[in-house]
């Protein structure tokens, strides 16, 4: 496994990029830690299979450096790199059976026989491929393949890191969370430095130490599942991390209140103080989770009027009014089912203020 660095990487399909929004990736300096469980998290087109591209070497960088372990490999080709990839569609041999499939890349390596056949059925046992094993490729299902494809690409012990780009997209959504915990198990047993890129914020939760989110080219936030759900650092980590996501009020400040729809909400003196030294349009973000619904007026609580609501088994999910405004409330399924209006109270703990965009 290695330490993989980006130092200055940018990349443009453009043979002359102008300005920012001409880079598929704009300037970027991140590092992947050796033995890392790293998810890309981003809507479609945001840049994240570029970058992994960039890593294998399929794509070189317009500027910049990708250095493994201290070594500037930006020049090297993708041979060279000792990457394994897995794509979003099965790359495999129909023709082959899957022992033959999973052992290719060893057998290309000049790996002995037996210590072949020792790391094949150790994969496959992990798949739950065994079975199939003597099976020619041709004759199964779509998800049977896909797992042979990720078998391939974790038969190596000896690559530098293992890139998985959308690859459980033709997978049954029931095998889904199955095959999410057994890479999550692979890793943790041996300790691989694996990049996940996916658009789909679940696999990246469940699967990942480390969510990196992007938008539009840039890296908004790296952190655990926690840290992006709880400290949102970008107004998008909040909105696209959640469901629903992350609410967030126009307000500003008066004293330690900020004031939203000329209503007073009380936020911790802190970050009042940080908010009040702001020349930027702020906004006060807070998760639907966090709020907190009570039928009777209570101190420092705000009046809302609801608008509607959604049973969704677990929690019921409420929309209210404050003024003009529309806000997400999520409500367990042992709580107070509201009527047409309620008391909010925003919790100055879990209460952010976002000063364009980012928060202060």
């Amino acid at each position: 496994m290695a330490r993989i660095e980006f130092k200055g990487l940018a990349h443009s399909y453009l043979d002359w990029p102008q300005e920012a929004a001409d880079y598929a990736v704009r300037h970027l300096d991140h590092v992947w830690e050796d033995g890392g469980a790293y998810a890309l998290l981003g809507p479609s087109g945001c840049g994240k299979t570029t970058l992994l591209n960039i890593i294998s070497g399929l794509i070189h960088p317009s500027r910049g450096k990708v250095i493994f372990d201290g070594e500037d490999v930006t020049g090297l080709p993708t041979e060279q790199r000792n990457i394994a990839q897995v794509f979003q569609f099965p790359v495999i041999y129909d023709t082959m059976t899957v022992f033959d499939n999973l052992a290719f890349p060893l057998r290309n390596r000049l790996i002995d026989e037996p210590e072949i056949r020792r790391r094949v059925h150790e994969v496959a046992e992990m798949l739950e491929l065994e079975g199939d094993l003597p099976k020619r490729a041709r004759g199964l299902t779509a998800d049977a393949k896909q797992k042979i494809s990720l078998g391939r690409g974790l038969v190596r012990s000896d690559v530098s890191a293992i890139l998985f780009d959308e690859p459980l997209t033709v997978i049954d959504p029931q095998l889904k969370w199955h095959l999410r915990r057994k890479l999550k198990q692979i890793h943790e047993q041996f300790k691989l430095t694996l990049i996940y890129v996916t658009h789909d914020q679940n696999e990246a939760l469940t699967f990942a130490d480390q969510v990196v989110v992007m938008n539009d080219g840039e890296v908004l936030q790296t952190g655990t599942p926690q840290q992006l759900f709880e400290q949102p650092s970008h107004k998008f980590v909040g909105f696209f991390i959640g469901s629903p996501g992350m609410n967030f009020l126009p307000c500003r400040f008066d004293g330690d209140n900020a004031i939203v729809e000329n209503i007073p909400i009380p936020l911790s003196p802190e970050m009042a103080a940080r908010a009040r030294n702001s020349r930027k349009k702020l906004e006060l973000g807070i998760r639907p989770e966090f709020l907190q619904f009570d039928a009777a007026m209570t101190p420092g609580a705000v009046q809302v009027n609801i608008d509607d609501m959604a049973d969704l088994g677990s929690f019921t999910l409420v929309t209210a009014r404050i003024g003009a405004r529309l806000i997400k409330i999520k409500i367990p399924e042992d709580g107070l089912v509201p009527g047409r209006q309620g008391w909010l109270t925003f919790p100055p703990e879990q209460s952010l203020i976002y000063a364009a965009g980012e928060a202060i």
